[in-house]
């Protein structure tokens, strides 16, 4: 569950910007992706952010992004910190 507002990344090429806020129980998953490559990966970066999310067990969430180019496994590193440190477990 997230507790706090909280982030990870940057917004330089090749990276991912994260950004998560909490919302109310039962309200889902509000995902906002900003990117510089959308029209050609959009589907598969928001895919991988939603499965990281997934796999986070975080339902209730506003989640924002703003990505440069960023691989999967830094799209994930990313969502991932920036929801623990959302949790306060980092």
């Amino acid at each position: 569950m997230i507790r706090k507002k909280a982030w990870a990344g940057t917004l330089e090429s090749s990276d991912i910007y994260v950004e998560v806020s909490p919302a109310e129980p039962g309200t889902g998953l509000e995902l906002t992706v900003q990117s510089v490559v959308y029209a050609q990966f959009g589907d598969q970066i928001e895919a991988v952010i939603r499965e990281t999310l997934r796999d986070l067990h975080v339902t209730d969430a506003k989640v924002s992004v703003s990505d440069r180019g960023a691989l999967d496994c830094t799209i994930r590193a990313r969502v991932e910190t920036a929801v623990r440190r959302g949790e306060d477990e980092v």
